[in-house]
């Protein structure tokens, strides 16, 4: 098949989080299996203008702030080179409207919209954008089928009136084999519980700082580990200082894959204080590392977080039950390696492999112009 990718970054770019690590999982594996895949999104200061990233062509056009109004050029312009079999339309910042630019089945992937937690990371002018913008997608993409990461996000599509039956639910995978429990497993001493992840402010880093200092108050020896980096990493590390915790707040900034592991499986808990994601990658590292994860019982984490089997989920924004929970894991290690050992098994249901032969057989049915994929509705 030939594939046209669209997203707002590829895995390259300084800014490439989950959304990109998940799309570069899944169709670098379809390229390996000798489909053609390219790549529209934007570029950044250094970057080549066309590079082969993990065998998808990368297009990249403008800047991170001016594909918003690039990016349809040159969406036209790929699709003007080569017609695909299937457009695959990546919606994870501002949505770009494929489905008017072409008549080429369209498949829309959808980790999470934002709704109004835009309004907690960006402007208000620009979270107005988003805002507006996403109220479009049902009427805009009516044509399109749409891949959601969980049923979180599903039921989101569906409460903006996109049609059940257009909709599949393919899980992230996770690379079991990488990621996986330490032998022997050691838990660090002094406790220490980690976070992984992109430093923004609506991911609530600052409700974790807070409840570790509630914590620390009965439990001064606990740490935490903050590995990752992100524009709101001068605002944490004031509030570090603020909260008077010192050293017991390493900022790793980002961290290689050797560095994330040790991380990881040393911890108590991964912690991921977020009000709203499409699954939570990170989840399921930490969890097929044998570690469990202590996340806001919020959208795309109560799907990858199963409450009281692999980790803990607290009401979000509340410190005070963050902090009662951390506490009740550094209290109880068998609990935590209970919940551990129950983490890795729901690990191993996910591979990557599978989320990819689903999406092949999809794409296949939309190339050779089948009215419903398999599995659809399902």
């Amino acid at each position: 098949m030939n594939l046209l990718l669209v997203n707002w970054q590829d895995l390259r770019n300084p800014h490439a989080g989950g959304a990109e690590i998940h799309l570069f999982e899944l169709f670098s594996r379809l390229a390996a299996r000798g489909h053609r895949v390219r790549l529209v999104c934007s570029g950044f200061p250094g970057a080549a203008a066309v590079e082969e990233v993990e065998g998808i062509e990368v297009h990249r056009r403008g800047s991170r702030h001016s594909f918003a109004i690039v990016g349809r050029s040159a969406i036209r312009a790929a699709l003007a080179a080569e017609t695909p079999d299937v457009v695959i339309d990546d919606i994870n910042k501002l949505p770009l409207f494929t489905p008017t630019l072409t008549d080429r089945p369209v498949y829309a992937l959808i980790p999470h919209l934002f709704g109004t937690t835009a309004f907690e990371e960006v402007s208000w002018p620009m979270a107005a954008t988003v805002w507006a913008a996403e109220r479009w997608i049902p009427r805009c993409y009516r044509r399109a089928w749409f891949h959601a990461i969980s049923e979180s996000t599903r039921d989101d599509l569906i409460g903006r009136g996109i049609p059940a039956e257009r909709i599949v639910v393919v899980h992230p995978g996770v690379d079991a084999t990488t990621y996986c429990p330490a032998e022997p497993a050691v838990r660090a001493q002094p406790s220490r519980f980690v976070y992984v992840g992109r430093l923004k402010r609506y991911k609530g880093v600052d409700l974790l700082l807070r409840a570790l200092a509630i914590v620390r108050r009965e439990r001064p020896e606990v740490h935490l580990d903050v590995a990752g980096s992100g524009d709101d990493l001068p605002r944490l590390e004031r509030l570090t200082a603020e909260l008077e915790l010192g050293s017991a707040v390493q900022f790793h900034g980002f961290v290689d894959e050797a560095t994330k592991l040790r991380l990881l499986r040393q911890a108590v808990a991964n912690v991921f204080p977020s009000p709203k994601e499409g699954w939570g990658i990170t989840v399921m590292e930490a969890a097929a590392c044998g570690t469990p994860s202590l996340a806001s019982d919020s959208p795309g984490l109560r799907d990858s977080v199963r409450d009281g089997l692999t980790g803990l989920l607290v009401p979000h924004g509340d410190p005070a039950a963050l902090a009662d929970a951390m506490r009740r894991l550094v209290d109880d290690p068998p609990l935590v390696e209970r919940l551990g050992s129950a983490a890795r098994r729901h690990a191993e249901e996910h591979s990557w492999q599978a989320a990819v032969d689903q999406v092949e057989t999809h794409l296949r049915a939309l190339a050779a112009g089948a009215s419903l994929p398999p599995s659809f509705g399902s």
